[in-house]
């Protein structure tokens, strides 16, 4: 009877924060690694950054949203298959409503909300969550020379343009033979047999090809989308353009750049994009089919290499290869967060925002939501200073 009233309370624990999480995780999935780290490896002690950072390198080997895979891993490590679905659909929900209630103000008076004042305190608040993550995990993660020069080497080989899968395998297979030959017959199947089973079962999904609009051809595209998807947002860009807009004409390329546009300034993850689209082409329904459509692969995704990551771990040469997706994966983790920087710590105020936050954090730490609301509220009020300024 107390095992079981001990599991309700991790999985209330678990609810509470996937929802705060998917209701305040604004920046992308770089800033919602670093607010997951914060809270369930610092805050929490759920995870311990070796823990943490091995599912954050499995979830770089499967197709699927990052974040929200991250976010599935950590609840079947904290509450089994009910905390997998749970911290999954939690991370999920508030944002996938708050996108269907714009689509509707969309579909309804033809534009978007603005939105600007409150990231434009935001974003530079969310480079110092991620810089303090990034320093907190490099130094788990860079454990000897051999894994410092691959992280060099990962990060030139991004900025060449390499494609990311190619940059995290590389990595892996580089860090395996650096190892050496030890443990192969353990370690290989368990560290190949999940991704490759998803790599593999991405030329089916990708035969899927319907001409009109309907609910159940809504709900096949996004299934394939979430199902063979590696990469950024800039690649599910790449995805809904070729076939939403160039192929079968279904939103004109305005449309297609409002929907990115909403998953990028809304909290939670960027692929709930698929919720503004599908509220777009198929109303309510339409909205529900493709958020369930390109997020349930996530889903099966981790509830097969889930229980497979401690096995990893345990086998030499899988560990190895782990160690060397890690780095590869703070490398391009790094270079998302300079990217980010760029466009979000342009003038005074913001380099005052991200200076501040980083002291809050490192020296007193903070904790980082009330950082995230504080910067959405700066940004209004700068929004709301200036405009008193112009009049």
């Amino acid at each position: 009877m107390a095992e079981a009233s001990s599991e309700s309370h991790g999985l209330r624990g678990l609810a509470a924060l996937f929802l705060r999480l998917g209701s305040t995780a604004f920046g992308g999935p770089a800033a919602h690694i670093a607010l997951m780290e914060d809270e369930v490896v610092r805050r929490r002690g759920w995870l311990t950054k070796e823990e943490f950072l091995d599912l954050l390198g499995a979830t770089q080997l499967i197709p699927g949203p990052n974040s929200t895979e991250l976010a599935i891993h950590i609840g079947y490590r904290r509450g089994g298959w009910p905390g997998l679905l749970i911290a999954g659909t939690c991370f999920i929900f508030p944002a996938a409503c708050l996108t269907a209630a714009i689509a509707w103000g969309y579909v309804r008076f033809g534009r978007l909300p603005q939105m600007a004042a409150v990231l434009y305190g935001v974003k530079p608040v969310i480079i110092a969550v991620v810089a303090q993550a990034l320093w907190r995990l490099g130094k788990s993660a860079l454990k000897s020379r051999s894994l410092v020069a691959l992280a060099v080497a990962a990060t030139a080989l991004s900025l060449a343009g390499l494609n990311e899968l190619l940059i995290l395998f590389g990595a892996g297979a580089a860090s395996m033979a650096m190892r050496g030959g030890r443990g192969r017959e353990s370690g290989t199947p368990f560290c190949a047999a999940p991704f490759a089973a998803a790599i593999a079962g991405a030329p089916a999904a990708g035969a899927i090809a319907p001409a009109a609009i309907g609910l159940w051809p809504l709900f096949l595209f996004f299934l394939k989308v979430g199902s063979v998807l590696f990469g950024s947002g800039y690649v599910l860009f790449a995805f809904l353009r070729a076939d939403l807009v160039e192929r079968w004409h279904w939103l004109t390329e305005d449309q297609l750049l409002d929907a990115i546009a909403v998953g990028q300034m809304t909290p939670g993850p960027v692929f709930t994009t698929a919720t503004f689209i599908g509220y777009v082409l198929g109303g309510g329904a339409g909205a529900v089919l493709a958020t369930v459509g390109i997020f349930l692969p996530a889903f099966v995704f981790v509830a097969v290499s889930g229980p497979l990551v401690p096995r990893l771990r345990r086998s030499p040469l899988a560990g190895a290869f782990l160690d060397g997706v890690i780095v590869g994966s703070m490398a391009l983790m790094a270079l998302v967060t300079v990217d980010l920087a760029r466009g979000a710590v342009v003038d005074i105020v913001t380099i005052g925002l991200s200076l501040v936050s980083a002291v809050l954090l490192f020296r007193y730490r903070v904790n980082s939501a009330w950082l995230v609301l504080g910067g959405a509220a700066a940004g209004l009020a700068s929004f709301f200073l200036s405009k008193g300024v112009g009049e």
